[in-house]
């Protein structure tokens, strides 16, 4: 019995001091392209670890500290779909890393909508589902996707799951939506792989992706958000974020918001908070890792025309203002009419797709894309003029002062060549000096061409002679159907805040 005991304290040394490589640095893995990729790993204490590649005869080398832990930097080349291997050695043994490729990797997080796989959740279908996992073999030598498991933990781990995969159709049913066609968008503009590793947890409140140490400086401390799991704090930045911290990626891509609903003002500094966090975290060359956020769709919240969603999608967009190399694609178009209280909205290739144009002209200088949906610039009161009063004859301001009076023009960014209707638009309202506001008639003006600011908006509001302020599909439930000429949507807004 005794030599029993001995022997497997041994193998418990033995297992403890063996060469071992995180989950993430596994065959199938992505590494980015054109820079120095980090990979880290464990041995036995004070001992020399030695790592190479097949793209080059360059040896890095690491010794080990009293933790076992080892750290090298490899140069990588330009991406391309030659297959490569990454070969470990340390004390005796041998780890090869098969089926490697050298392209664009993005890091996404957040809650339910990126988690959303493309096989979809209960009662919850992804819009062209099936045709995607039929069709995810021909990208086979270009997506790979690795997907983290949920562990909630109350200290940082080093460890986590979350394995490459290959993109098939056996494999692409669990693979996060959004991010895979992300993906897919990006390598059919760049013509280059890309990789994804999904790192969220749906449900989750933005403190769920903070460390200990800033959370206590709140005034709400480690207070879960809600008696439910995944609203504790910290546990997905210790569980699942910190143990990947370092993996050279291009940028984040963030998905979340549902659970910080009516908490705009105080999620604006916290989420900056959290990004400046992961750019140290990360600590590449470029310290501003770029970040694109999805604005929250709309959602009843328990009240089609209560506000709290459109002023968080509000504090959204000034994120992505004050925020340096960042940026928010607008949803509030893709939504159905029949979904208010569905808050897995099916539409998520589009979201992809605009994630992906949005990286591909700010990050890969893509030229003849637009990224960026018009935003509300300013708005004056002008003398109405004999075109205008065609347009109001026959509505319901026709009798009203408006029509021998003033018009409100409405002036936008990226939207200088004009709109996807000129009439009928929906979802403008309009209030006076009471503040209280009445539904607005909206068309586009005949007049842009004399106006250096390109094309604009025209409105009148029966109820109102002299408007003071506006609004635009400013409310829970509002479906955004007004675009630009490239079919991006108009950003909610407000003038009157």
């Amino acid at each position: 019995m005794r030599r029993l005991f001995f022997l497997c304290m041994a193998l418990v040394a033995l297992s403890t001091n063996a060469l071992e490589l995180p989950d993430i640095f596994g065959n199938n893995m992505m590494l980015q392209q054109q820079t120095q990729a980090k990979l880290w790993g464990w041995a036995k204490a004070d001992s020399k670890v030695e790592v190479t590649a097949s793209w080059t005869t360059e040896k890095q080398t690491a010794t080990t500290g009293q933790d076992g832990k080892w750290v090298v930097k490899l140069n990588t080349p330009a991406a391309s779909y030659d297959v490569q291997t990454v070969t470990v050695k340390g004390d005796g043994e041998i780890i090869t890393i098969e089926n490697v490729l050298i392209g664009e990797v993005w890091f996404c997080s957040g809650q339910s909508n990126m988690e959303m796989p493309l096989g979809g959740f209960w009662n919850c279908p992804v819009e062209g589902a099936n045709e995607a996992i039929a069709m995810s073999g021909k990208y086979r030598r270009s997506i790979r996707v690795a997907t983290i498991p949920r562990v909630a933990a109350q200290e940082p781990q080093q460890r986590v799951g979350g394995e490459w995969q290959e993109c098939v159709p056996e494999n692409a049913p669990g693979f996060s939506a959004c991010g895979y066609f992300f993906a897919r968008t990006l390598t059919d503009l760049l013509d280059v792989p890309v990789g994804i590793i999904n790192c969220s947890w749906g449900g989750s409140c933005v403190e769920g992706w903070m460390p200990k140490d800033i959370l206590l400086t709140y005034p709400d401390g480690l207070t879960p958000c809600s008696d439910a799991d995944y609203h504790q704090k910290m546990v997905m930045y210790n569980g699942m974020l910190y143990p990947l911290a370092g993996y050279t990626v291009k940028g984040f891509l963030w998905n979340q918001g549902e659970s910080n609903v009516g908490r705009e003002g105080e999620y604006i500094d916290r989420f900056i908070t959290m990004v400046q966090l992961w750019r140290k975290l990360w600590n590449q060359p470029n310290d501003k890792l770029p970040i694109y956020t999805v604005e929250l769709p709309p959602y009843w919240y328990d009240n089609n025309d209560g506000d709290w969603g459109a002023k968080f999608r509000e504090a959204q967009h000034i994120i992505a203002h004050q925020l340096e190399n960042s940026g928010c694609v607008c949803t509030n178009d893709l939504i159905y009419d029949y979904e208010p209280k569905q808050i897995h909205g099916k539409k998520k290739q589009e979201i992809g797709q605009r994630l992906a144009y949005m990286a591909a002209v700010r990050d890969y200088g893509m030229k003849g894309l637009v990224a960026d949906a018009p935003e509300f610039d300013f708005m004056k009161n002008v003398e109405v003029t004999a075109d205008d009063q065609v347009v109001i004859a026959g509505t319901a301001v026709k009798e009203t002062p408006a029509s021998h009076g003033k018009v409100t023009c409405l002036y936008f960014k990226n939207c200088t060549d004009g709109f996807d209707r000129m009439m009928d638009i929906e979802g403008f309202e309009a209030a006076g000096a009471d503040g209280v506001f009445h539904p607005a008639i909206v068309w586009s003006s005949s007049e842009w061409r004399t106006q250096p600011q390109g094309c604009f908006l025209k409105l009148v509001c029966p109820e109102v002679p002299e408007v003071v302020s506006v609004r635009y599909n400013f409310r829970n439930w509002a479906p955004g159907k007004l675009h630009n000429m490239r079919g991006l949507p108009i950003v909610p807004f407000r003038t009157d805040k």
